[in-house]
């Protein structure tokens, strides 16, 4: 007699084996990821105290109230979109370029993917550090090099309008390497043969680049966008290093991030920074929606 096999049971085998598979990520990422999310919210809803107004926050809205009406977080969204502008178009632009300079046919590739893949695996306070020194007003190096060509010192962490240009290329530069590494996967991934007919039909390497390479390095040039969008709207360390644990000049260097440090450690208003970190949450969350809706539309 020959047994029947029974498939809703080895199913139901697969489904459990399945679901067992991803347990500890799912565990992982609720606690790390949902948790705070929710807790956040939670907590934007509790009581709290203004110490320098002497203003009582009851529960209810009364905290998105205050993030939404006050001059210093707008200040923030501000800065903090100035930067994203500044960083993410610079970033991509710099790094793609680096990495097809790396893909063609040159000396020393490896050490050059070293060299450029170093300030990513190296600790970001001491990167700030050494650009503190590197843009130091007196004895800075950058003012050295001016000052051997002719060109009067620059007082680079005073003045209030060098604040984010200096953190875009902080940023840019810290972050190059690990941009490169996933371009240089996604320009290995194009096939030779591409690249070979369209030599034979006389494309010029512009031609080539414009009508092969963008369109079929798209994907990564997607993904690539969304993580320095989330990546740069979270900026905090550069800012409370590089200005030794200030805003910058004039609050030049007050980001979103910066912004609920101070309510939750300097001013102990624990329900209004959770307030403003769901705010946070909302915008990184509606830029990541629209970057993947437009980016399945150039994709399709």
């Amino acid at each position: 007699m020959k047994k029947k096999i029974n498939f809703k049971n080895i199913l139901k085998n697969n489904e459990i084996k399945g679901i067992l598979y991803i347990l500890p990520a799912l565990i992982i990422l609720s606690v790390f990821q949902i948790y705070p999310i929710v807790k956040s919210l939670a907590m934007s809803f509790y009581t709290d105290f203004d110490y320098l107004e002497g203003t009582v926050y009851e529960r209810g809205l009364d905290n998105f109230k205050y993030v939404l009406s006050d001059p210093d977080f707008y200040l923030a969204l501000k800065n903090t979109f100035l930067f994203v502008l500044g960083v993410v178009p610079l970033s991509i632009i710099v790094s793609l370029g680096f990495a097809l300079l790396l893909n063609s046919k040159i000396k020393f590739k490896g050490f050059f993917r070293s060299v450029y893949f170093l300030p990513f695996v190296t600790s970001l306070v001491a990167v700030s550090i050494v650009w503190r020194w590197m843009f130091n007003g007196e004895y800075g190096l950058i003012n050295h090099f001016l000052n051997l060509l002719g060109i009067d010192k620059v007082n680079w962490l005073t003045n209030p309008n060098m604040t984010i240009p200096i953190l875009v290329l902080l940023s840019v530069w810290k972050g190059m390497g690990y941009k490169i590494i996933i371009f240089l996967a996604g320009l290995q991934n194009i096939d030779e043969k591409y690249y070979l007919s369209a030599k034979i039909d006389g494309a010029s390497r512009w031609e080539r680049f414009k009508n092969i390479t963008l369109p079929l390095l798209r994907p990564t040039i997607f993904f690539v966008s969304i993580t320095s969008v989330i990546g740069s709207f979270k900026i905090f360390d550069e800012v409370f290093i590089l200005y030794d644990k200030d805003m910058g000049p004039l609050k030049s260097g007050l980001t979103i991030v910066y912004y609920i440090f101070n309510k939750f450690y300097r001013y102990w208003q624990f329900s209004i920074a959770a307030a403003a970190s769901f705010v946070l949450f909302l915008i990184i969350f509606i830029f990541t929606i629209i970057q993947l809706k437009l980016g399945r539309r150039k994709m399709d």
